[in-house]
């Protein structure tokens, strides 16, 4: 039998040791408080709240409908932004009408860069600066500077990151257009808020799967207005496959997209808009 060196002993070893350190690198992302967590043990949330609070649809007409998307998730002892309509205006007005406490709003998260849904930041800054704010790293750097004008810390976001015990980012996806959706886990599933959905609502559903486990509902612009008919009934089809409970298509979806989730989801089909208020509990 051959006799090995002590030299080539040591390194196998650390070729070894090397391969799993790799691996198990590969499973972990840093948090904005620069801890290592595993993106699969998100946590989950108790209870959440989300308020729909800019929409082009109305479904409290109290308030004002126009182009873009905002939504405010409250939770335990926080809210989080996600993303903020078109102008500031019609932001601060409809959740002033809702009752959103905005001292207690301490993170925003931008879908992606598209002014209806990053409008209303700095408006909104004007009113609460200091916040943490969430984008795909591909935002512009004159876009990042000006936010930490404000005092806010900027997290540029790459790949899946847990925020906070039970939420999450899918990370930046897509291609032309980067964007990142927002995961809240709770003891019923995943909830996947979607800005817009460009880089395709199944696949950003898919991430989020495979990020937190099962996906209870999906919330949001799927950006298929102008999809025709069989492929919505696809895309329906995936998410039902997929295990999707729950959908709430707004903003960009369509009319002609949402009347054949609300045909196909049948009660599984949540009517929101701007007014709207869901709240998910054990």
């Amino acid at each position: 039998m051959p006799r090995i060196s002590l030299s080539t002993l040591l390194k196998c070893l650390v070729a070894v040791a090397v391969i799993a350190l790799t691996a198990y690198i590969s499973t972990l992302t840093l948090n904005p408080q620069g801890k290592v967590e595993e993106t699969t043990g998100v946590g989950w949330v108790e209870e959440v709240r989300i308020l729909i609070v800019y929409d082009n649809t109305l479904f409290n007409r109290s308030l004002k409908a126009s182009w873009g998307f905002a939504c405010v998730v409250e939770l335990d002892n926080e809210s989080i932004l996600f993303d903020t309509g078109g102008d500031p205006e019609t932001l601060l007005s409809n959740m002033a009408k809702m009752g959103v406490d905005t001292s207690k709003i301490t993170r925003v998260v931008l879908s992606h860069i598209h002014g209806d849904h990053t409008g209303g930041l700095f408006g909104f800054l004007e009113l609460r600066g200091g916040v943490t704010i969430y984008v795909p790293s591909s935002f512009p750097r004159s876009f990042k500077d000006l936010a930490e004008s404000y005092g806010c810390e900027v997290v540029e976001i790459s790949g899946p990151t847990v925020i906070r015990e039970g939420v999450a980012s899918t990370g930046e996806m897509g291609t032309w257009i980067k964007e990142q959706a927002l995961i809240v886990n709770t003891s019923r599933g995943a909830i996947v808020i979607t800005g817009c959905a460009h880089p395709g609502v199944v696949n950003m559903v898919e991430r989020a799967k495979e990020i937190a486990g099962d996906v209870y509902m999906v919330l949001g612009g799927f950006h298929l207005a102008g999809a025709s008919r069989s492929e919505v009934v696809k895309i329906a089809q995936q998410l039902d496959e997929l295990g999707v409970k729950l959908v709430a298509p707004c903003h960009c979806t369509g009319e002609n997209a949402k009347a054949v989730f609300r045909e196909l989801y049948g009660e599984r089909f949540v009517e929101i808009g701007v007014g709207a208020v869901l709240e998910v509990k054990p």
